[in-house]
């Protein structure tokens, strides 16, 4: 039924039963000083067709254009039954599953994600997800400074290929807890970690070390040397990776000789569109040796007291989530809704769709680094790349030439000149781009250096 307000006579009666003389009263506590007054930048009230007619506008402004920026954020082609099952009544408006007997359904597509994802990872337990890729990674650092025992000093090593949120994001979580993140250097020719440098913390107490994979700027980092180095070293291995591409690339359970401890990411590039920065959600696989300390949701299968399966929340008290003071870990729920979306998403690709797609974005990503050297442009890295590359214009700044691309309709690349290069972008295209989108790219390019 549809939501109808209180009328100020029902308002009058509920006042006098508590005794109170009006609404601001019940917020007496709160400081005069504090309190927001008057909205007077508020409008007045619209009638429905006027505001239809307005948020019409709106939506006119918001109009398509020919998109090649990444950094975190990808445009995938999403088939049109994943949303129109998503939003279905029973997944739209699922309440959080504690009660097995009234979920069952939440609860399997949540088991069937997990599986999915521990699939794709190499590893052998996922949990139900959690708030972001960036938080993930904080959330790792921390599960990674519990686990290992063998370390006291709470150091963990995290190269700048990392994508520059997450390490802000970890960094704001963990740093109040004694936990020192250390940046690692790449090298300025391919982009990546040198895993020699990596002999300056050989006498050294280094609890964990992050990989990315693809990093920051696309390149390919040499995971198998990193992973072997953390594992000679006492230290847990973390990678943080794009889930799409690990249709074609090694999975981290598999790098080097023991593979990866854990591993995360953002589920984004799996079914979620780009709706104005979110939401997104982290995932977080695990060996099964560290499950007890992986935090959030996780969903298992098991048998009824009449041996029917079923599916259930399992391996943690349900003070994980309702008592901070015992929790793992303080971000304990699941992005339900956008899981959702991804496990349909997965399930439609299936395997040799996600590697299309993968390949695909590889594909054209390098197809148009090649037709942009003509114009002076140039690969900043010499590491091979997967979809997205940090290009060099032949410009001083390119936040200029970026701005006249966008006025014809082509957002050009992610400016690196927030984190010191002002003369790269960082570009990706993925399979959702044409032969003709990257030419068109070519000829905007070309016009706003030549402007």
């Amino acid at each position: 039924m549809p939501f109808i307000p209180h009328t100020q006579d029902e308002i009058d009666a509920m006042l006098a039963v508590i005794g109170a003389p009006d609404i601001e009263s019940l917020f007496d506590e709160i400081p005069a000083a504090l309190r927001s007054g008057p909205l007077k930048t508020v409008p007045d009230a619209l009638s429905e067709m006027q505001v239809g007619r307005l948020m019409q506008g709106r939506a006119a402004q918001d109009a398509g254009a020919l998109n090649f920026i990444g950094a975190g954020a990808y445009e995938h082609h999403i088939p049109a039954a994943v949303w129109d099952i998503a939003t279905r009544g029973e997944f739209y408006s699922a309440y959080t599953p504690y009660q097995a007997e009234a979920s069952q359904g939440t609860l399997q597509l949540i088991y069937e994600f997990q599986t999915m994802l521990t699939g794709l990872t190499g590893l052998e337990v996922s949990n139900a997800s959690l708030y972001d890729g960036a938080s993930a990674l904080a959330e790792a650092v921390l599960m990674a400074v519990r686990l290992n025992r063998k370390s006291r000093s709470r150091r963990v090593l995290v190269p700048a290929s990392v994508h520059p949120a997450y390490r802000a994001t970890a960094h704001a979580i963990v740093h109040a807890q004694g936990i020192e993140l250390i940046e690692l250097p790449i090298d300025p020719v391919v982009g990546r970690v040198d895993p020699a440098a990596l002999a300056a913390y050989d006498a050294e107490d280094i609890t964990a070390l992050v990989v990315p994979q693809p990093n920051f700027y696309g390149v390919l980092e040499e995971v198998d040397a990193l992973t072997d180095w953390a594992a000679a070293h006492n230290a847990l291995l973390i990678a943080v990776v794009n889930p799409l591409t690990l249709a074609v690339l090694t999975p981290p359970g598999e790098w080097g000789a023991a593979g990866a401890d854990i591993a995360v990411g953002d589920g984004q590039p799996l079914g979620a569109p780009l709706s104005s920065g979110g939401p997104y959600y982290g995932f977080m696989c695990t060996r099964m040796a560290h499950v007890r300390q992986m935090p959030g949701r996780l969903v298992g299968r098991s048998i009824d007291a009449d041996g029917k399966p079923g599916f259930v929340l399992t391996l943690q008290a349900r003070e994980q989530h309702i008592r901070r003071s015992r929790a793992t870990s303080n971000i304990c729920t699941n992005q339900g809704l956008v899981v959702t979306a991804s496990t349909i998403h997965m399930a439609i690709l299936g395997p040799d769709g996600l590697a299309r797609v993968a390949a695909a974005s590889y594909a054209n990503t390098h197809a148009l680094a090649e037709k942009l050297r003509p114009l002076g442009v140039e690969p900043v890295f010499a590491g091979d790349y997967f979809h997205e590359v940090a290009l060099r214009l032949p410009v001083a700044n390119a936040a200029p030439v970026l701005e006249r691309m966008a006025v014809e309709g082509v957002l050009g690349g992610y400016g690196l000149g927030r984190i010191g290069w002002p003369d790269a972008v960082l570009v990706c295209a993925t399979e959702t781009k044409t032969e003709e989108d990257l030419q068109r790219y070519v000829d905007t390019l070309a016009r706003a250096l030549r402007s």
